[in-house]
């Protein structure tokens, strides 16, 4: 089986190994004759034309940019951020295999069989976030009255801008993408809430909480998801328990899914889960990648996108009255 894991040690560039890895899983699918393993080598590709020919992101981000200027000039009270990143391989590989093993057990569960191979090549071709970019906003104390909430004023925001950039975006060349879920707060305007993921309402089981909306970028011809957050959330996500728990519980999800379909039942789903299972087992100190070094899983120094990914929009906007402060 070929595996990602067996790439990280030649300190080659994280470019090197898309490019090796793509290759040889691509040519083990076309032996093997597995469909499932060829989409996800052509998936890898894109990622491959993201980093080769990224001159589209100059012009991406400065259309992402206007949405910055237009919200601090709307909310200059306000304190918040815009960062934009290319999803890291680690992630990436994960999402891809985790994916397939979600799909093909929700299949077994229901209809205990399995899906064909067609069905479950549609999984690697549903991942949107190849691109990310992501709003964190706070409201400064020394903003909020005696008597008001935060957290309530900051929540307020949060909608009213995700109202708004949808059909700002759109006017910038981007198309909002239906997201299949329910349940958007009725503080999104109802014809925006299929477009919406609403994880502040409806928390993933380890309490993530995030707007979460895909669009596609008419000039880039890709995908991209935009994250809209505040910071007591983005703390939550990012050095909180939705981050730390929530790894040793994906592992445990692992291991029951393993238990519910035996290995040589479905070869489709033992791929994905040894890939998986060797990625959650990967000593990141041991990995000789160009430009990257590790202690362990969350002291790293990653230059090249291997783990954390690569950035590609760091903005900052002070409130107004931190920047009185500052002048």
């Amino acid at each position: 089986m070929i595996a990602l894991n067996d790439y990280l040690y030649d300190g080659n560039t994280v470019l090197k190994i898309l490019h090796n890895y793509s290759n040889d899983l691509k040519e083990s699918a076309k032996r093997m004759e597995n469909g499932v393993e060829l989409a996800h080598s052509n998936f890898l590709l894109q990622v491959i034309e993201i980093l080769e020919h990224n001159d589209f992101l100059t012009s991406q981000s400065q259309r992402i940019r206007e949405f910055y200027k237009y919200m601090a000039g709307k909310y200059p009270y306000l304190a918040f951020t815009f960062k934009g990143r290319i999803k890291s391989l680690i992630r990436l590989e994960e999402k891809i295999n985790g994916n397939i093993l979600e799909y093909i057990y929700d299949y077994h569960q229901e209809n205990g069989g399995y899906p064909s191979e067609m069905e479950i090549k549609k999984q690697i071709g549903k991942i949107r976030d190849l691109i990310a970019y992501r709003i964190v906003l706070s409201l400064p104390e020394c903003h909020v009255k005696q008597g008001e909430s935060r957290e309530g004023l900051e929540l307020a925001y949060l909608y009213e801008i995700a109202n708004v950039l949808p059909d700002f975006l759109e006017e910038r060349g981007f198309n909002a993408e239906l997201s299949g879920m329910a349940g958007c707060d009725e503080m999104v305007c109802e014809k925006l809430r299929p477009y919406y993921r609403d994880y502040i309402k409806n928390p993933n089981p380890y309490g993530y909480q995030s707007l979460h909306i895909s669009f596609f970028d008419n000039s880039s011809r890709s995908h991209i998801e935009v994250q809209l957050r505040t910071k007591q959330m983005d703390d939550y996500a990012e050095i909180g328990p939705a981050d730390h728990e929530a790894y040793e519980k994906r592992q445990e999800k692992e291991r029951a899914r393993r238990e519910t379909i035996p290995a040589g039942e479905n070869a489709y789903f033992d791929a994905a889960y040894e890939r998986l299972l060797q990625l959650q087992q990967l000593d990141l100190s041991k990995v000789r990648v160009n430009m990257f070094g590790a202690v362990d899983r969350h002291m790293v120094n990653d230059g090249c996108g291997l783990f954390r990914g690569r950035l590609i929009l760091p903005y900052e906007h002070l409130s107004r009255y931190q920047n009185d402060l500052i002048d």
